[in-house]
Formats: structure tokens, C-alpha cells, sequence
């Protein structure tokens, strides 16, 4: 499958389905006050990048975002892909996108929360082999047995 990776407005039909489609996937896995979603309008903001990737069909089949929170942090945020596509490499190649638009913008770090019960293992995984580690809670995030945060120092 040939796919493309492109920055995108959230604020397309197709995108504010992957956005639902994700939320949906979520909503079993952690109790709502440790569920920190962004809506399409949240991430239209100027602080944050939406990636898409698109089949050869130009279907939408996964996503992530880009949020700078400072000039040397930015978070990675609604790591996406439908079902279809899962475990085919589509969510690395959203996160190095992610990560070479971190790098053009001279962020030293990046960092994210993602959940930390069953269901989850997934994310972890990719986190992990991309050079992500495990740190204390970031940001504004609670420090909760349902969360579990991940760092990235990225070198100038």
C-alpha cells in the first residue's frame, strides 16, 4: 500500500471521524477524568500540527498532532490509526513526522501521556522503539495509575 503523510486541518469531516473513531477507542480503556482528548477545534489551533496519512485511495487511516506547549517542549498527541491498518508501520512514520517537525522547530524535548492499562501495549511499543522513555508525569498531567508518560530528548 503506497500512503502519504501530510499536514492537514482536523477540520475536515473525514478527520473529525478519526477523532471520534479514536475517542471511541479510548473510552473503555481509562476513566473519563484520565482521558485528556482534543477535540478537531483544539487542534486547529496555532500551536498544534496535524499529520494525516492517506492510502492510495486518499482515505484517511491514521493521524497524530504536534502540540508546542514552549519554545523547547512539545507534545505528541491523538496518535491515530484505524483498525485496517494497524501494526503496518503507518503510526511510525505519523510519529517521525512528528518528530522531524519538533526537530525543524528546535524543540529540545518531546513528551506525552498515553494510558497505562491493558489495551495500551500497542503505544507503548511504538514509544519505546522510537527512542521514547518512560518519565514522571509532564506538563499539567495528573500523576495517576492510569496514565503513563513517555520523553524524548531530541539533540540540536
Amino acid at each position: 500500500m503506497t500512503v502519504t503523510v501530510a499536514v492537514e486541518s482536523p477540520l475536515q469531516d473525514e478527520l473529525r471521524e478519526l477523532v471520534a473513531r479514536l475517542n471511541g477507542h479510548l473510552q473503555p480503556l481509562s476513566p473519563p477524568e484520565f482521558q485528556f482528548q482534543l477535540t478537531a477545534e483544539q487542534m486547529a489551533g496555532e500551536d498544534t500540527t496535524v499529520f494525516v496519512v492517506r492510502d492510495d485511495q486518499s482515505v484517511a487511516v491514521g493521524m497524530g498532532a504536534l502540540k508546542v506547549h514552549s519554545p523547547a517542549i512539545g507534545e505528541v498527541k491523538r496518535m491515530y490509526t484505524t483498525p485496517e491498518v494497524r501494526g503496518s508501520g503507518l503510526g511510525w512514520l505519523v510519529l517521525q513526522s512528528i518528530e522531524a517537525e519538533a526537530r525543524r522547530r528546535e524543540l529540545g524535548r518531546l513528551v506525552l501521556e498515553t494510558g497505562s492499562t491493558a489495551g495500551f501495549e500497542a503505544a507503548w511499543r511504538l514509544y519505546e522503539r522510537s527512542g521514547f522513555t518512560r518519565c514522571g508525569a509532564v506538563l499539567d498531567y495528573p500523576d495517576s495509575d492510569y496514565c503513563r508518560f513517555y520523553e524524548k530528548k531530541l539533540s540540536p
